[in-house]
């Protein structure tokens, strides 16, 4: 296990800056995923971590020692690709102990680490196959299991599952929880995909434009979104933002919302009255009720997705460009073309200012205040 320390790291490909001063730390065990859209610089950030790219400016040290000028080999990490990158011509055995026998280990050392590894991934009875008979998901179980028979202080993975189908994405992911629990490596995960970094992270770092926007565990970046840009990456389906303006306070720690359709909520919020806001509310906290529930929202039922325990179903609603989106009971009866009124949970709205931040106290605020 070791310690990472990324401190105001900078890179520029050229004129083109590609981060902007990332300061982190990853603990010793810790399983860091950085999650974010396709080109906010987190497979970079694991590049210069690796050495594969070199730092524009900054430091990152390994266990205290400044790493920016040692060569990759030397830095004790192993990283896993996208692409499995296996030898055609070797088998599986051979695969993963291929960089051991580069390093001149003797070969009882290396059949000895060959079989632990292939003992953990459940992949003992397939040591003696090629690639080319193995499937997706067991290739990238022999990947993952010739980055662990180096042992080293750091496992990088680089989006391990992009290239599987969607059930095998689940089955790796089983098998990735079962292999930190059991290994206890400090490990960095990236990823696009929210639900690979809510299942599997002990702490998630949002990345967006070559800057880090939040830093938590799952549960931290669910309940308390720094900004709009969080409450949007994180849950799945994506949280619904609706305009809003204040009105008025209704207590010493609540401000009253005028929503589009002219109905008001009172939620805890740090702001002032006349300011143009936006509202962040999960599907999984909206309920549907009769057309002219007080508080509610009006909206006709334009599409249904039924998935067994849940159903998703779309408003569309005054005022808003995009149908409201609301998570009910499977069982619940829905049809396209129904009038209904969606009900927020006023305790679990988030509030978010013109620049995007959050204006929702977060609950320890609201804990120390109670």
């Amino acid at each position: 296990m070791a310690h990472l320390a990324i401190r105001s790291v900078t890179k520029s490909f050229g004129d083109v800056p590609v981060l902007h001063g990332i300061d982190l730390d990853v603990g010793e065990g810790e399983f860091a995923v950085f999650v974010g859209p396709s080109g906010c610089g987190k497979s970079t950030l694991l590049r210069l971590v690796c050495g594969l790219d070199e730092v524009s400016s900054g430091t990152i040290a390994i266990d205290g020692e400044v790493v920016n000028d040692v060569p990759p080999a030397r830095r004790g990490l192993a990283m896993v690709f996208q692409s499995y990158a296996l030898y055609p011509h070797m088998s599986v055995a051979e695969n993963m102990g291929y960089a051991l026998r580069l390093a001149g280990r003797p070969k009882a050392e290396i059949a000895t680490r060959v079989n632990q590894a292939a003992e953990i991934l459940r992949i003992g009875h397939l040591l003696h196959r090629k690639p080319r008979e193995l499937s997706g998901g067991q290739r990238q179980r022999v990947a993952i299991g010739r980055a662990i028979v180096r042992e080293p202080r750091i496992f990088l993975f680089d989006e391990p599952l992009s290239n599987l189908d969607a059930a095998l994405r689940v089955e790796m992911r089983f098998e990735l929880a079962r292999l930190k629990e059991r290994l206890g490596t400090t490990t960095i995960y990236v990823t696009h995909d929210q639900t690979e970094a809510m299942t599997l992270a002990d702490r998630i770092v949002v990345m967006r434009d070559g800057r880090v926007e939040q830093v938590g565990s799952p549960i931290s970046l669910y309940r308390e979104p720094a900004n709009v840009f969080v409450a949007g990456f994180i849950g799945s389906p994506k949280m619904n933002f609706l305009p809003a303006r204040v009105v008025g306070r209704a207590d010493g720690r609540s401000v009253r919302l005028a929503l589009p359709s002219g109905s008001e909520i009172s939620v805890c919020a740090c702001t002032s009255a006349d300011a143009e806001v936006t509202v962040g509310v999960r599907p999984e906290h909206v309920a549907l009720a009769e057309p002219g529930r007080a508080g509610g929202l009006p909206g006709r039922i334009v599409m249904v997705e039924q998935l067994g325990s849940d159903t998703y179903v779309y408003l569309e609603t005054q005022g808003l460009a995009q149908p409201l989106l609301v998570r009910v009971p499977g069982e619940r009866s829905v049809r396209i073309g129904e009038t209904v009124a969606a009900v927020l949970d006023e305790r679990l709205v988030h509030v978010f200012a013109s620049d995007g931040a959050s204006l929702r106290p977060s609950e320890r605020t609201l804990s120390s205040a109670a």
